[in-house]
């Protein structure tokens, strides 16, 4: 695997429009890896489906953050303006010490990076090409079958236990994820769970960067990402899994961290499933997703041994009272939904 060197980056003196820069063309070879297309593309960079040099397929995911970056159709260098070069070269390097984190962890819960290397300026990363859907995928189609319960409680534990697995391997090699959310979790057509894009090079930018709105997603990051000063650890990626898990019971992302500093509804949203969920998973999913970082479970291993807690499932019913209650914040909720209609779960989970 080659080594990060510093190169200059093509610096035009035009100014860029902000227009996402363009994937590279199909055909183009790469490290020995021909483009077939583009797979996905986000903020920080471009997933394309490529073939190695014996026809395997492989996954290729390119450094090219929208904010900072430009690149024409057709061509394969991204622009960046001059004084954007320190910040891009920032992330660039975060995302190839990523890489070679990755590429030492060897876990089915965890994206295998089979290589990385630098090129046309900026760094790619090549993993196992993975079929199947995201979480995201499947919880919009269980919720749109309008049942009573979005997963089945044995579904959640299992698939989570499965995640966790994973994630303690990452935090034993002293990373974090940071991008937990049902879109980074692939469900294979094996049914393994896979964690996938990690976002280490988002987090470097969005600290360093003067950006006007955050990187993080609505609903699953923790409320010390939004500030620069605060520590993150393990329990950073946690509050991101109890976020999960309350999407996989509700059908949609809890409320971002910071409306819940203005007013936290977490467990008046979680009393609409007693009954419903168990008393022990809707604790589990409050104890994760405290706003107060030394509230939550500090390690992988203490959330594990609680979620393990199969035996002791406990379902109580909602009171007359707290019935009334609920069906009250159901119509002023329901009444502020109708007012901004459009924005759905797809949306708030790009």
């Amino acid at each position: 695997m080659r080594e990060l060197k510093s190169s200059p980056v093509v610096n035009p003196p035009q100014i860029m429009s902000k227009v996402k820069p363009a994937p590279l063309p199909p055909d183009t070879v790469i490290g020995g890896y021909r483009v077939v297309r583009k797979l996905a593309a986000g903020g920080f960079g471009v997933v394309y489906l490529a073939v190695d040099n014996e026809g395997q397929q492989v996954a290729v995911k390119e450094y090219l953050p929208s904010s900072l970056a430009n690149r024409p159709p057709g061509e394969v260098l991204p622009q960046v303006q001059p004084e954007k070069l320190s910040l891009y070269r920032l992330g660039l390097k975060s995302f190839f010490e990523e890489g070679r984190a990755l590429a030492q962890i060897s876990h089915p819960s965890v994206v295998s990076v089979l290589n990385f290397f630098r090129e046309n300026e900026t760094v790619y990363m090549v993993m196992n090409y993975l079929e199947g859907g995201t979480l995201q995928d499947f919880i919009i189609t269980a919720r749109e079958l309008k049942t009573q319960k979005v997963f089945r409680e044995s579904t959640i534990r299992s698939l989570f236990d499965e995640v966790l697995r994973g994630l303690r391997i990452v935090h034993q090699h002293k990373m974090l994820h940071l991008d937990i959310k049902p879109a980074n979790v692939f469900i294979t057509d094996d049914n393994r769970a896979v964690m996938i894009d990690f976002g280490a090079a988002r987090e470097v930018l969005s600290k360093e960067g003067n950006f006007i709105r955050p990187m993080y997603t609505p609903g699953f990051a923790a409320p010390e990402m939004y500030r620069r000063d605060s520590s993150m650890g393990p329990w950073t990626d946690i509050y991101a899994i109890g976020a999960c898990i309350y999407a996989c019971m509700q059908g949609y992302p809890p409320n971002d961290a910071p409306q819940r500093l203005e007013k936290d509804r977490l467990s008046l949203s979680l009393s609409r499933l007693r009954g419903v969920y168990s008393d022990n998973l809707i604790e589990v999913v409050e104890w994760c997703m405290s706003l107060d970082p030394l509230s939550r479970p500090q390690s992988v291993f203490a959330l594990q041994k609680e979620l393990s807690r199969e035996g002791e499932r406990r379902y109580t019913k909602l009171t007359v009272s707290e019935k009334v209650r609920l069906q009250f914040d159901t119509m002023l909720t329901d009444t502020k939904k109708n007012l901004r209609k459009g924005t759905g779960f797809a949306t708030k989970m790009k």
